[in-house]
Order: C-alpha cells, then structure tokens, then sequence
C-alpha cells in the first residue's frame, strides 16, 4: 500500500558554511535543536552550495584570467568574462548557447546553465566567487550519510541536489546530483496498475521526486533552508548513484 504521509522537515539555524566545515557534524547539531533524531529510512536532503562550500570550490574570480574562447563566448552572451572561464572549465561542453544563455555539460555529465556554476547566495565571508558543483556529488552524498549513521546508527539516504531547467518547460525545479544510500531511479516495469495492465516502460526518477518536494522548503532565494529531513518516503534501497539518471546521449532527443 501507498504511504499517506511524508513528512519534510526544514533544519535550523545552519549557519554560512566555510571551507572545512563538518557539514554531518552541523546537520547533526541541527536535528538536535529541532529535537530530531534521524530514523531508518530518512532522507536527509542538502543542497549543492553548501557542500561546495565545504569542500572548498569556490573561486576568486580576480584570480580568473579568462581564455580567448571565453572572451568571445562572454560578447556574444553578455557574461562577466571571468565568470564564463570559469564555466568553461567545469564543462565538457557548449550545448546550445543564445543571447545571455549557456546551457552546458558539466564534468560530472549534467546538462545545465552555466553548468552549474552559481554566484547566488554565495557572497558573504567568501567575497567576489564563483561557486562550482562538487567534484563527485555522489561521493560527497556517501561521506556525509556514512558520518550520520555512524553517529546515529540510522539506515538513511542523504541526496544532494541543485536547481535546474528543463528544455520542455518553463520554471526551474530541485533535481539530485548527488546520492548515496538509494536507489535514483524506481523501475516499475512488470508491475501492474489498479485495471490489470502490465507497465513496460515506466522508470521513476524517485531521487528527483524527493529533491524536488525539499525545494518547496529550500526555496531559491534568501529563505535560508539548506538541509531538509524527509521522513516517510518510500524509496528503493541500494548503493546507486546520480548519474544513473544521466541520459545517454544517443537516447536523448533534445539534444
């Protein structure tokens, strides 16, 4: 049977990370204001930028002198040039590029804006950066699962997830790059419906489904919420990972 209920519960009080910072150890002080202790089966939801911030990924942009490639990609897309090298090297490659977009693929084989590379709600003790993704969400996810349990012996997931755009809709939504402790993706074909009928190609993206019910916590904009419990949710256990959501490219119509 379906659950009734999910339960996401915003953590408080985390405060602006710095570079070293023990993101289980804050995640941890966090469910102890919020009178919270994690149960089997949780998922604890963080977001990108703090994880970033963490591990040290900011950069500088005055130490950023831009290639000719970005100079000229930062005319025509009306880019800081600086910002735009540093897109460029976190990428595999232009995807499509108009006016001031730039939808490309990142190291890791997501296709993004700016391949994820952010300058909001980044400032602070960090001053003028560029914020990149981690280098391996998945294996950050694994680290900070691995610390948790270890604290509280709870079988749980941890998702990492960013915001983007999709090329059939407007608006942007929460998605996973990074997993550890689930299943990404819930494969449903062979089972059958409530009228009898087998599915054959139905696939759930169970890990964006979570990360996109923790945006409505997260928000986009000064709301201040990077980490959010999810407790209740039903999910497929197992030792997978993000990209395992990743299209291939010659399954990928829109690219």
């Amino acid at each position: 049977m379906a659950k009734s209920q999910i339960n996401l519960i915003a953590l408080p009080g985390i405060p602006d990370i710095v570079p070293g910072d023990d993101l289980p150890a804050v995640i941890l002080a966090a469910l102890e204001r919020a009178n919270l202790r994690l149960q089997s089966g949780d998922v604890v939801v963080v977001t990108q930028k703090i994880v970033s911030k963490a591990e040290g990924c900011a950069i500088p942009l005055e130490t950023i002198i831009p290639s000719p490639k970005a100079l000229a990609l930062a005319e025509v897309t009306d880019k800081d040039p600086q910002l735009v090298e540093v897109i460029l090297r976190e990428s595999r490659g232009v995807i499509r590029q108009r006016g001031g977009t730039l939808i490309m693929e990142t190291r890791h084989g997501w296709i993004c804006a700016n391949a994820g590379v952010d300058r909001s709600n980044v400032g602070g003790a960090l001053g003028e950066v560029a914020l990149p993704l981690p280098p391996d969400p998945d294996t950050s996810a694994q680290h900070i699962r691995e610390a948790l349990q270890k604290a509280t012996g709870a079988d749980i997931a941890v998702l990492i997830t960013d915001t983007h755009g999709r090329p059939w809709r407007e608006g942007t939504v929460n998605v996973t790059i990074g997993s550890a402790g689930m299943m990404p993706l819930a494969d449903l074909r062979g089972t059958v419906d409530r009228y009898g009928y087998i599915l054959r190609a139905t696939i759930v993206a169970r890990a964006d489904e979570l990360a996109a019910a923790s945006g409505l916590l997260m928000g986009q904009a000064g709301e201040g919420i990077p980490v959010v419990l999810i407790r209740g949710a039903e999910y497929p256990r197992g030792a997978g990972r993000s990209t395992q959501m990743q299209r291939p490219p010659e399954r990928d119509l829109f690219r």
